[in-house]
């Protein structure tokens, strides 16, 4: 299949090199959002697909033709800005065939797809209507609209939904999802949200400074990070890291300032291959739990004590903003609905869940 492929695509502006060497395969019909920090370069990525933004060196291909070259309009690409760019003296109608009536199409074509369009976005009733008449979730409505009469080849996002607030934001990662599932069509999203990179995506780049840090399915980049740069993005609350020395010999432990935490045989059996006794230990929040809640019992938890600062109530659980030692960290713990703010005290983490870094480098020991 062919999708969209980047072949030792580079980036310089001026004497700054801002994408060193990309080479990116996106599947035919896959979704792939690109996430990253502002300026690690997922934005320039998209526009060097896209066709706005010539490239340094290597190729870009597009549904198996070298398109490294060709104009924008030669793509078979549409794409979706944040900004919406509509133009506010035309109707929604006017603004989704705009790019069809440009091309000369039969006005016919130009109304049916327009019309089939409008129904898959629910935006049949407010054809008439002007961009200043619209909520900010139905004009990104009518952007993604405009994109989707095109029929084109490749879908590309860039930070469509940055301008929505937290609700509207969580209903459009659902329509995406849902318009991709319906259209089949090769879809590349850039966010700088992991939360929206781990809910829609087929699989997830993850930048950072121009470099391809991993590339994964959300599952996998959670679960097994390469690197603390990874890990530390990909997951919210963001993980914990704690400065650590591996000590024992038999019995593997990873000590610090407030812990003395035994590694699990999985660890153990990871540290052989490396070399420094220095690593970085990464602790998500929600691996965090409370002594007599369900499985906690479990040789694989071990206690830990937490200083805490702060108990902030949100529903289900609480999110600690505590101390080990003297270092910070966050914990998410389960709890009933009426449960008291929580307290300094022994709190348990499963270490079968802890994740160690060679602590120079930042690449994942386990």
């Amino acid at each position: 299949m062919h999708g969209v492929k980047l072949s030792g695509v580079t980036k310089a502006f001026g004497a700054t090199n801002v994408i060193p060497m990309m080479d990116l395969h996106f599947d035919e019909g896959e979704f792939v959002v690109i996430v990253g920090p502002s300026g690690c370069g997922k934005s320039t990525t998209l526009r060097m697909i896209a066709g706005l933004e010539p490239v340094s060196g290597g190729q870009i291909f597009i549904g198996g033709k070298d398109v490294t070259w060709a104009p924008p309009k030669e793509r078979d690409i549409a794409m979706v800005f944040q900004s919406y760019a509509l133009y506010p003296h035309m109707n929604v109608a006017g603004n989704m065939s705009f790019a069809l009536r440009l091309a000369g199409r039969p006005k016919d074509e130009v109304a049916n797809r327009v019309r089939k369009a409008a129904e898959l976005l629910e935006l049949t009733e407010y054809l008439d209507r002007r961009p200043r008449d619209l909520s900010g979730g139905q004009r990104q409505r009518v952007a993604m609209g405009r994109a989707i009469v095109r029929d084109a080849y490749c879908f590309l996002f860039d930070e469509p939904l940055s301008n929505l607030d937290a609700k509207l934001r969580s209903t459009m990662r659902t329509e995406l999802a849902i318009l991709h599932k319906r259209l089949k069509r090769t879809m590349i999203y850039v966010t700088h949200d992991q939360i929206e990179a781990m809910t829609m995506a087929d699989r997830i780049v993850i930048m950072d400074k121009g470099i391809i840090q991993q590339v994964g399915t959300p599952r996998a980049v959670y679960n097994s990070p390469d690197n603390r740069f990874v890990a530390g993005f990909i997951g919210s609350p963001s993980m914990n890291f704690l400065e650590a020395e591996l000590a024992g010999s038999d019995e593997l432990r990873v000590c610090g300032k407030g812990f003395d935490i035994p590694l699990s045989p999985k660890l153990r059996a990871a540290t052989e291959r490396n070399s420094s006794r220095e690593v970085a230990i990464g602790l998500r929040p929600e691996h965090f739990s409370i002594k007599g809640a369900g499985g906690s019992q479990s040789s694989l938890f071990a206690p830990i004590n937490l200083t805490v600062d702060v108990a902030e109530y949100i529903g289900s659980s609480q999110f600690l903003a505590a101390r080990i030692g003297d270092q910070p960290i966050t914990a998410s713990i389960e709890v009933g609905p009426d449960s008291a703010p929580l307290e300094s005290g022994e709190y348990l983490f499963d270490t079968n869940r802890m994740y160690l870094f060679n602590r120079k480098t930042g690449a994942a020991i386990a």
